[in-house]
């Protein structure tokens, strides 16, 4: 037995390395130029030359796979680093810092992210007999675990579509049901359910989640919203952080800074404009939470996001 046992860690493990290897390849003949691409709906590759960072964006629910290269996402003070041999799985959208650790131009860092609709993570769950979610306590809506031999076996499959476009309509929802299937039965498993619920995560800490992001120009009202939810002040901050990372007003704080940046970059809008419409009545303490967030004033940080022009990999 225990030899039978060795044969297959070893096959195991000679499946990976193959896997990798053609992972690596098939990435880095995808994209060849630094950036971002969606060669296929809701699958996107990334590619960098240098490390890179730190860089603020919000994370998506999907599956993100390394090819080559490290990366680490900060959600406020928990750090998730991963890299070939381990997955991210995010499953909520949330403020995050990314910073991309190992790349260079011999090896660039390559990287992968499947898009999870929630209704297909459902209907996955439905067909296996996990139709509803565990009722367990919050769970984190990020978190990294390693890869295994099969999941990364339907990931490599998934790749090999683009060269045959024409197949990718039909096969591609069949290994992302696959891909799906296995992070269901695997370490992420029960943060993967969450995904499936109507309202996309633990139903209360999804509403307010999503009432944040549409009011976030607004003035924060904890008392209220955690009324309207059923809750206590004080469980309220706890259920959100435990799920977010972050105080309800961190994600605030986030989501403005957020908006405001994007609003100078790409519609000129001066920082006192910006800090307005993003709900700052304080140009002063818009400029001085800027700084704390992003390392320099307003004016300065988009002058030197139009000098570097670099394409961050989502």
């Amino acid at each position: 037995m225990d030899e039978i046992n060795h044969q297959q860690a070893e096959h195991a493990a000679q499946r990976m390395q193959t896997s990798r290897k053609e992972l690596v390849e098939r990435v880095g003949r995808a994209i060849r130029e630094d950036g971002v691409m969606e060669p296929l709906q809701g699958f996107h590759l990334a590619r960098v030359s240098a490390p890179l960072g730190p860089v603020h964006g919000v994370t998506k629910a999907s599956f993100c796979v390394i090819a080559q290269g490290s990366k680490e996402v900060l959600l406020s003070d928990s750090r998730y680093q991963y890299d070939p041999f381990n997955y991210l799985l995010a499953t909520i959208e949330l403020p995050s810092i990314s910073r991309v650790l190992e790349a260079s131009k011999e090896c660039p860092y390559l990287s992968l992210r499947l898009e999870l609709p929630p209704s297909l993570v459902g209907s996955v769950m439905v067909e296996i007999g996990h139709a509803s979610p565990p009722s367990a306590g919050d769970s984190r809506a990020i978190d990294v675990s390693p890869l295994d031999v099969n999941l990364l076996d339907a990931v490599v499959r998934l790749i090999r579509l683009l060269d045959s476009p024409a197949e990718a309509r039909i096969i591609m929802p069949l290994i992302t049901r696959e891909i799906i299937y296995r992070l269901l039965m695997g370490d992420q498993g029960g943060r993967l359910r969450h995904l499936a619920i109507p309202t996309g995560y633990t139903p209360d800490i999804a509403r307010a989640i999503q009432r944040l992001r549409q009011d976030f120009d607004q003035p924060l009202r904890i008392e209220q919203l955690a009324g309207e939810l059923g809750m206590s002040v004080s469980g309220f901050h706890h259920h959100f952080k435990a799920v977010t990372a972050m105080s309800p007003l961190q994600f605030q704080k986030q989501m403005r800074l957020q908006e405001a940046r994007r609003l100078m970059l790409s519609e000129d809008f001066d920082a006192t404009s910006a800090a307005y419409r993003v709900g700052y009545n304080d140009a002063s303490h818009f400029n001085r939470e800027y700084k704390s967030v992003f390392g320099v004033p307003p004016m300065r940080d988009v002058q030197r996001q139009r000098e570097a022009a670099n394409t961050f990999p989502g």
